[in-house]
């Protein structure tokens, strides 16, 4: 039986997402828009389970949601 191999994830990027983002998609919008809209969407729920499940994915993937309202 061969030994089980550890790993550390290391990284060093943090994936800042600027809020607020599009509100719906619009025909000629870009990729980098439609994903913007799409992440921004992640911040919107109420439902304290999907903010749990969303904030969870987000820090794993080092994303940070920045609002410059000053919220």
């Amino acid at each position: 039986m061969g030994t089980s191999i550890e790993f550390q994830k290391l990284l060093t990027e943090i994936i800042y997402v600027n809020l607020p983002g599009p509100e719906e998609p619009t025909p000629g919008m870009s990729g980098g828009e439609l994903l913007h809209g799409f992440l921004a969407d992640l911040q919107r729920p109420t439902n304290p389970e999907i903010r749990s499940c969303v904030t969870a994915l987000c820090n794993k993937w080092n994303i940070r949601f920045r609002d410059h309202k000053g919220q």
